[in-house]
């Protein structure tokens, strides 16, 4: 187990672009891509391997017949070949990466036994035999034999063979942190699970499935852009054709020249389609998945990463995403006609039994500031009121005291119901607190209120600048909190958020994902509890966190590892990156088509039109050279691209106009000027090898 963990760290931390296993395994899987059946999918280098291959029965008709000029045969065959090589190369890689990971996570998938429970007496059964629905025991170093809900019991899990990451996390029956994971191991005390899957549909095959580059279906988006570049080639196709004829026409009006061979056609061919974003094209959208895995989210489809790119609404939970979630106690606010200390003192011992990290603040700050120590509970003879949803306050009985805290308005109804009277400075008091974004918790002692007890949410540092990187983007963002308006506001108005949700149930979060969509707009929210399933289903992009229920797992198209909420901000950023990769060098290689167009046609086509002599601006040697050159400089632009490709292009908050321009000016502009010194540097090197 121990060595499953080390190795998705390593994979977690930045793996060498071209790590030499990696590296071997792609050059075999490039031969094995050679495969018609498989290049059948990649229409453009399709295309290519059938020029290679027809340039290949030629070249040996060549040699047979003793014909002079097979040279020149061969090296056009082999460079075509390597195109498609290349191209299987730049794919491999980016499934190379996945499937690094997805054997690490192999070796998790051990045969393991369950302590089946069958009429209240364990049965030791293997683990592949288990069904949905058995129930069973986990006691301390026991693997846990298959995805399942907690039902009974509370237990301390490892699940560094998932998260990759060495703390323990709590399972336990009830509420959001009931769902286990098959192959994590049960640290202490003991837990009773059902098995929520069948073998082989289990969270950890899922995982390993979806990591392997290969098994990943085309986004929307890429399948148009496949269309596209398929009818760019199709064009193509027929203009060089045609030109065999015209060629043909040419020399018998002119009494003079030379009509291009099949192989030259198909060498031009090669050259004018797109093949540049033919072979990156699966390579980028395989690379966008893995770049979401090594931030240790499971993104369940391409489409989920392709989508987080075209966010336009993100909804962000307030508590432990943009505040640090656990509140503090920070000023005791007494009433007319009471001590700080007083207050101070009925609020401690109201917090004794607490063991919220509310409650917990509580009891040092009345420490700290009053000098107040905490007492022994066992030695108060006290009677503690836990916490209820229905009273929503807590407190304690003890020697003739009834003390209770707890929401403003639940602490007035308890006055007045008292038959105490309840001050109006401690509701202006509340009011205050709300209003600069902290929450107040309101104490009263036998039919009394003393005051209010100060609770800050901190909002985490950083916050506004990320949100205003993401407005920057034209992206809205949504604060999502249970928390009174006031309250909300106050927050919202820290973290520098577009808007909020105050005091949100489910439903709320669903209608207004749905209002969000019905104005034309994408979007993206996390969460982590069954309540929270119709939301992250009805999402564009639901993040689940891998600490939360399987429903909420189950719904979402995302799933964190790390259960980070924040994680949906670099979610976001990765599908722009994968967007802008993909357009970047789309413009690239189309631009790169056009300029080939207007490097290479003069000299190929000088001896059948003369004329064209002119246009000959780069001087080539001779159209073998120009051909060659070309086809040479075709392949290997694919192998210089691939580092892009894998690590995409460097993505800026920018608006949209800003992204297409600046892409216009590096990737267009660029792809326009890199074939006429590439090709005339590749000529010139023929020439001086006498290749060509």
């Amino acid at each position: 187990m121990q060595q499953v963990a080390d190795a998705l760290k390593r994979g977690k931390r930045a793996r060498p672009l071209f790590d030499p296993p990696i590296v071997r395994r792609a050059l075999i899987d490039s031969f094995a891509k050679l495969n018609p059946r498989t290049l059948a999918k990649n229409p453009v280098m399709f295309v290519v391997e059938v020029g290679a291959a027809l340039t290949t029965v030629l070249l040996f008709q060549s040699i047979a017949a003793h014909r002079p000029g097979w040279g020149f045969d061969f090296q056009i065959t082999l460079w075509l070949w390597f195109t498609v090589l290349f191209a299987n190369f730049a794919e491999a890689m980016a499934e190379g990466r996945g499937k690094a990971q997805a054997d690490s996570l192999r070796k998790a998938k051990t045969e393991t036994f369950a302590k089946k429970l069958v009429n209240g007496k364990i049965e030791i059964v293997p683990a592949s035999s288990l069904r949905k629905g058995d129930i069973c025991l986990c006691e301390p170093n026991d693997l846990i034999p298959g995805d399942g809900e907690v039902i009974d019991g509370i237990a301390s899990v490892d699940e560094s063979v998932i998260t990759g990451e060495s703390a323990p996390v709590i399972r336990e029956s009830g509420g959001d942190r009931s769902a286990v994971t098959g192959g994590t191991k049960v640290l202490s005390d003991w837990i009773k699970i059902q098995i929520t899957s069948n073998p082989g549909e289990t969270f950890l095959d899922r995982m390993i499935a979806l990591v392997e580059g290969a098994q990943r279906q085309k986004t929307p988006n890429e399948i148009a852009l496949n269309i596209m570049i398929a009818g760019l080639t199709l064009i193509f196709l027929l203009a060089c054709v045609t030109l065999a004829p015209f060629a043909q026409y040419a020399v018998v009006s002119a009494g003079a020249g030379k009509v291009p061979g099949l192989v030259v056609l198909v060498a031009l061919l090669v050259c004018l389609i797109p093949t540049t974003i033919g072979g990156l094209l699966s390579a980028i959208g395989i690379a966008g998945m893995d770049r979401v895995m090594q931030h240790n989210v499971l993104a369940m489809s391409g489409k989920a990463v392709e989508a987080a790119g075209d966010v336009n609404t993100l909804l962000l939970d307030k508590t432990g995403t943009i505040t640090l979630g656990n509140r503090q106690a920070v000023a005791f606010l007494p009433a007319e006609g009471v001590t700080a200390e007083e207050l101070a003192d009925a609020a401690q011992f109201s917090s004794l039994a607490d063991e919220t990290p509310e409650g917990r603040s509580i009891v040092v700050l009345a420490k700290e500031k009053y000098g107040l120590r905490g007492r022994e509970i066992s030695a108060l003879e006290a009677e503690f009121i836990p916490f209820s949803a229905q009273t929503r306050m807590s407190g304690v009985n003890m020697h003739g005291r009834a003390i209770r805290k707890g929401a403003t308005e639940s602490i007035k109804r308890y006055v007045l119901q008292s038959g105490g009277v309840f001050s109006q400075a401690v509701s202006e008091i509340s009011d205050r607190i709300s209003r600069d974004g902290g929450t107040p918790l309101a104490v009263a002692e036998n039919g009394r209120a003393l005051g209010v007890i100060h609770l800050k949410d901190v909002v985490k540092g950083g916050m506004r600048q990320r949100f205003d990187q993401m407005r920057t983007m034209g992206i809205r963002t949504v604060m999502i909190t249970g928390d009174n308006p006031l309250t909300a506001a106050a927050i919202a108005r820290e973290a520098g958020v577009d808007d909020f949700l105050a005091q949100a149930t489910p439903r709320d979060k669903l209608d207004l994902i749905r209002r969000e969509q019905a104005s034309g707009r994408l979007v993206a929210m996390t969460g982590d509890g069954t309540n929270d399933a119709p939301a992250l289903a009805q999402a564009d992009v639901g993040v689940a966190m891998n600490t939360g229920t399987m429903a909420a797992k189950e719904a979402g198209n995302m799933v964190d590892l790390d259960s980070n909420p924040t994680k949906l901000i670099e979610v976001v950023a990765i599908g722009k990156q994968l967007l802008i990769t993909r357009g970047a060098l789309t413009t690239f290689s189309i631009a790169n088509d056009v300029a080939k167009y207007f490097a290479i046609i003069p000299a190929m086509f000088t001896i059948t039109y003369p004329p064209l002599a002119k246009l000959n601006i780069m001087r080539l040697h001779s159209p073998e050279s120009a051909i060659l050159a070309a086809v040479i400089f075709n392949a290997l632009i694919i192998i210089a691209l691939v580092p892009l490709a894998l690590r995409g292009v460097k993505y800026r908050p920018l608006s949209a106009g800003a992204l297409l321009r600046r892409n216009l000016l590096v990737y267009g502009l660029g792809g326009i000027i890199a074939p006429f010194p590439g090709i005339w540097v590749v000529d010139r090197v023929l020439g001086i090898l006498h290749l060509a």
